[in-house]
């Protein structure tokens, strides 16, 4: 879209830098000068048009922190970099984070940061790439071939890493080593946390190691695992799934967004709208309380996907710094630091 409206402008805008130098070259008559020159300024007006409506640069309602673009595969049609702005601009979206997913615990077929750079790269004004590394990599210089690695994919454009979701141990020894490198090159880390994908016991023992371990690290926990903690009474079970009823006080959640300012939330995803929904009063407050640290994200990674977040916040009725502050601000925060 960027780039057919790129294309529409320069050529009106060539015609109407033709126009006027006919005035100068050509000694044109009056009267056919300014019909020339009106019609050129209608087309020139026309694609200013189609640029403001296509995208742009436009303030919008949120900036979405977990989007996925997708190749066909089987049965299933892809997501194209266009398809998902169109969708953007449907729900009001001025940007979106883009996920790549190469573990093999991850999705059904992998989604390689050099494919998401790749499509993302004729619009970076609005879809913002990420890269992924898996930690059971074979590295031959540790820490530092890690950030060798990341620092190529910076070097590309991408702006942070994740989706990760790599099959081990929150706290890992190799997990731990690359957060380290990933902080070390500046990028912020957003993790998916259950009973198969970076695992933890309830309380969230190893991310607490994690943030302990790499305290220079920007961390975003989204998953089942992650959102089933900010009840207290979560159990291993509820890290797998999504739990029912009303959320107890003393939540993981809670205890360590409060004890680490670096770590944040993402919104995204069934297990993101459950934690908030199965109880409102809890979830609205739990949000107030947390609004520094918590982010809009949607997971959308399908045409037609059904995204419960639109409706969801609807109904909170938020305070309008809270609504700012989780629907774009955060992320553009994390997003402008070095």
């Amino acid at each position: 879209m960027e780039q057919e409206t790129t294309e529409i402008t320069e050529r009106f805008a060539g015609i109407e830098t033709h126009v006027f130098l006919i005035e100068g070259k050509m000694k044109t008559n009056r009267r056919k000068f300014l019909s020339s020159a009106i019609a050129a300024s209608g087309l020139v007006a026309m694609t200013r048009t189609i640029s403001a409506q296509s995208g742009d640069n436009r303030r919008r309602k949120y900036v979405d922190v977990h989007v996925h673009i997708t190749q066909q595969w089987n049965e299933r049609g892809e997501l194209t970099a266009r398809s998902l702005i169109r969708w953007m601009d449907v729900n009001e979206i001025e940007k979106a984070w883009v996920l790549p997913l190469i573990s093999p615990e991850a999705w059904f077929y992998p989604i390689t940061t050099e494919f998401v750079l790749e499509q993302t790269k004729p619009f970076r004004d609005r879809l913002i790439p990420f890269c992924i590394i898996d930690p059971r990599t074979e590295v031959f210089g540790g820490k530092n071939h890690f950030v060798d690695l990341l620092g190529r994919y910076k070097d590309a454009g991408a702006r942070g890493f994740g989706e990760h979701k790599w099959g081990g141990a929150i706290d890992d020894p190799r997990n731990i080593q690359l957060i380290r490198a990933c902080a070390e090159v500046g990028m912020p880390v957003l993790f998916h946390l259950d009973n198969v994908r970076n695992t933890d016991k309830p309380g969230l023992p190893g991310l607490e190691r994690l943030l302990q371990a790499v305290p220079e690290a920007t961390l975003i926990g989204h998953g089942p695992g992650w959102w089933a903690s900010i009840s207290g009474t979560a159990t291993e079970k509820d890290l797998g799934g999504y739990p029912k009823g009303d959320v107890a006080p003393g939540g993981a959640l809670d205890r360590l967004m409060a004890k680490y300012p670096n770590l944040y939330a993402d919104l995204s995803a069934g297990s993101g709208h459950n934690a908030v929904r199965r109880d409102p009063q809890f979830g609205r407050e739990f949000l107030i309380r947390n609004a520094d640290q918590i982010m809009f994200g949607s997971d959308y990674l399908a045409e037609k996907q059904q995204v419960n977040q639109f409706g969801l916040f609807g109904e909170m009725k938020l305070p309008a710094k809270v609504q700012e502050k989780i629907f774009r601000g955060n992320a553009n925060k994390i997003m402008s630091e070095p």
